[in-house]
């Protein structure tokens, strides 16, 4: 299962369906995401759910990366998902 970094300058709604197992939000507008989906379908699924003029980015993720003051529970989040 892959792990994406998105990043949005609207809300992005955790609670919307889409090809992932999981959304994490870990800071205002910064939301982990675990999908078997490509980077494309998780792109283009959190692009739709978001209003038309938001600015989005997705990157996939292969190794936690550092945090600091993000939401309780994204480090673990990430333990469970990533080496």
């Amino acid at each position: 299962m892959a792990v994406y970094l998105a990043w949005s300058d609207a809300a992005v709604d955790v609670t919307v369906p889409g090809p992932w197992e999981a959304l994490h939000p870990a800071a205002d507008g910064l939301v982990l995401v675990a999908s078997d989906a490509s980077l494309s379908r998780v792109y283009h699924e959190l692009k739709w759910s978001l209003p038309d003029a938001a600015a989005l980015l997705v990157v996939p993720i292969e190794q936690r990366p550092k945090l600091a003051r993000v939401a309780a529970g994204t480090r673990t989040w990430l333990r469970e998902r990533l080496p």
